[in-house]
C-alpha cells in the first residue's frame, strides 16, 4: 500500500473545497434574491427534495430552515412516488437538490408538482440539466474541481450545495429578524435550549429554604442558619434590602484572621457590595457572572431590589447548563 501524507491530502481537499465556495459566492446573482423572496412569502411549508447524497443535504437544510423560523419538511424523492408526495400542496414551495440535475426519481416527480400548482426551484450542478430547465429558478452549484482525485465522489459539489442551502436559511433568518428567543422556542431540549429559556427564578432557592440574617446576627447564629438551610451561604439584610452575603470563603478568611469571632456581628465578616442578579434574568447570565468573578453563588433580587433567592453554581450544573 502506498504511503500517503494524510495531512497533505487533507489540506489539499480543504483548499479545493474552499476555492469552490469562493467561486460559488462570486457566481451568485439576482436569482438568489428571487428564490429567497419566493420562499420568504410562502403560505405553506418549504419542501426540500432530493435523493442519495443530495437527499442527505436536502434533509439537513430542511432541519436548518425549520429551526430558524421557516417551517420545512424533507421528502426523499425515491419514496415520494409511493405516497409521500401527497404531503405537498399548492401553498408550498419546493426546493430540489440534485447535483447532476438528471435524477430520474426527481424528473418523474416534476409532472406532479406542476399539476399541484406549487412553485419549485432547483439547486443543481448543471444549468442545462432537465431539472434546472424545468425549475422556475435554478441556482447553479457547478464547481471547477472535485476534491476527489478520481473526480468521481461528489466532494466539492456537495459542499457547495450544502453551503448554498445554509446561505438561503440564514438569508431568511435575517430577513425575518429571527432572534435567539425565537430559536429557543424550537430548541426546548438539550443544553442549547436550556441556556436560552431557563430563568434564574426556575433554579434558585427561595421561600422558607432561604438563609437570611440581619446585620446584628452573630457569626455563631449565622453558621447555624447556613447549616440548617444547606446552601453554604447566608444573605445579610436590613429593612428588606441586601447589605451583604456570607459564604464559605468568608468563613475561612474569618477563622484565619480573627480570634474568638463567634459572638461578633456578621456585619464584620460578610462580603459587602456582593454580585447579584435579577430573578427574571436568564440562568446562563448567572453562570457568566459566576465564572467571570470566580464565585459560586449569587443573591437574587426582585424588581424592588429586595433579596428573594440564592442561585449557586451547583444549581446550574444540576440543570445541565454547564
Amino acid at each position: 500500500m502506498k504511503k500517503i501524507n494524510h495531512l497533505k491530502s487533507a489540506r489539499r481537499t480543504l483548499k479545493i473545497e474552499a476555492k469552490g465556495l469562493e467561486e460559488l459566492s462570486k457566481s451568485l446573482n439576482a436569482d438568489f434574491n428571487e428564490v429567497c423572496n419566493k420562499l420568504m412569502n410562502t403560505k405553506g411549508k418549504i419542501i426540500t427534495l432530493g435523493i442519495g447524497k443530495s437527499g442527505h443535504i436536502a434533509k439537513k437544510i430542511s432541519a436548518t430552515l425549520s429551526s430558524t423560523g421557516s417551517p420545512s419538511n424533507f421528502i426523499n424523492a425515491g419514496e415520494a412516488l409511493h405516497g409521500d408526495v401527497g404531503a405537498i400542496n399548492k401553498k408550498d414551495k419546493v426546493l430540489i437538490f440534485s447535483h447532476s440535475g438528471q435524477s430520474e426519481e426527481i424528473i418523474n416527480l416534476l409532472p406532479y408538482l406542476k399539476s399541484v400548482g406549487c412553485e419549485y426551484f432547483s439547486i443543481t450542478g448543471s444549468k442545462t440539466s432537465s431539472i434546472a430547465k424545468n425549475a422556475l429558478i435554478n441556482l447553479d452549484t457547478g464547481v471547477s474541481e472535485e476534491a476527489c482525485p478520481l473526480d468521481l465522489a461528489p466532494t466539492t459539489s456537495t459542499t457547495a450545495a450544502l453551503a448554498l442551502g445554509d446561505a438561503i436559511a440564514v438569508a431568511l433568518l435575517e430577513a425575518k429578524e429571527f432572534s435567539s428567543s425565537d430559536f429557543a422556542k424550537s430548541h426546548p431540549g438539550g443544553k442549547l435550549g436550556k441556556r436560552l429559556v431557563t430563568k434564574v427564578d426556575d433554579l434558585m432557592a427561595k421561600g422558607k429554604g432561604l438563609p437570611i440574617v440581619d446585620l446584628k446576627t452573630t457569626l455563631s447564629k449565622t453558621l447555624i442558619e447556613v447549616s440548617s438551610k444547606g446552601l453554604g451561604v447566608a444573605l445579610v439584610i436590613e429593612n428588606n434590602l441586601l447589605k451583604g452575603i456570607f459564604t464559605d470563603g468568608d468563613l475561612r478568611r474569618t477563622l484565619n484572621e480573627e480570634v474568638d469571632p463567634l459572638d461578633k456581628p456578621i456585619s464584620q465578616f460578610m462580603t459587602k457590595n456582593s454580585k447579584t442578579i435579577m430573578n427574571n434574568s436568564l440562568a446562563i447570565d448567572a453562570l457568566n457572572i459566576m465564572q467571570n468573578n470566580k464565585i459560586y453563588s449569587l443573591a437574587v433580587l426582585d424588581e424592588l431590589k429586595q433579596p428573594i433567592g440564592v442561585i449557586r453554581m451547583h444549581d446550574l450544573i444540576e440543570a445541565g447548563l454547564v
